[in-house]
């Protein structure tokens, strides 16, 4: 069984806050969002990645292929400070001047366990209801199941 995501779409507030916690020391979780060939493998459906560089003022795109469909994503790091903080922007090129701000934390847990917290804000209530019902959730949590295989000990000894 992996550990739930939990979503939070305040109503009449632009952002969304998810909090998921992974069996995985900080630093493995960490790396698994730094690394792109390990981003391929857990973000997403069939995860193309065109550039990411996962320091402070680096830029990242990727294209996510669904059943034929691609749909292109990009972004910036803004800041990146190793294991324990990620603020990004968020931009799905499907929606023109929708840009969301996210920021990532890494929080140990203790006991090689490591929660995740990511807040998004958005440029408008629209904006961000029409990320919640683009299947987000379902996205979410499918990803965040594949990036638990990531990290089993046995798959990250060979990562």
């Amino acid at each position: 069984m992996t550990n739930p995501v939990h979503i939070d779409a305040p109503a009449g507030v632009p952002f969304i806050d998810i909090t998921r916690e992974f069996d995985a020391p900080v630093s493995r979780v960490f790396e698994a969002h730094a690394r792109p060939e390990l981003v391929a493998r857990w973000l997403g459906f069939d995860i193309e990645i065109g550039e990411w560089d996962f320091v402070s003022g680096g830029r990242w795109r990727f294209d996510d292929v669904d059943e034929g469909r691609r749909y292109a994503f990009r972004g910036m790091f803004h800041t990146v400070r190793t294991d324990e903080i990620a603020i990004q922007t968020f931009e799905y090129e499907g929606f023109q001047d929708v840009v969301a701000i996210e920021t990532l934390r890494f929080t140990d847990l203790g006991d090689g366990r490591t929660r995740l917290d990511i807040h998004s804000v958005y440029p408008t209530l629209e904006a961000r209801d029409g990320m919640v019902e683009s299947g987000m959730e379902r996205g979410v949590t499918q990803g965040y199941e594949k990036l638990d295989r990531v990290l089993a000990p046995q798959v990250a000894e060979h990562a």
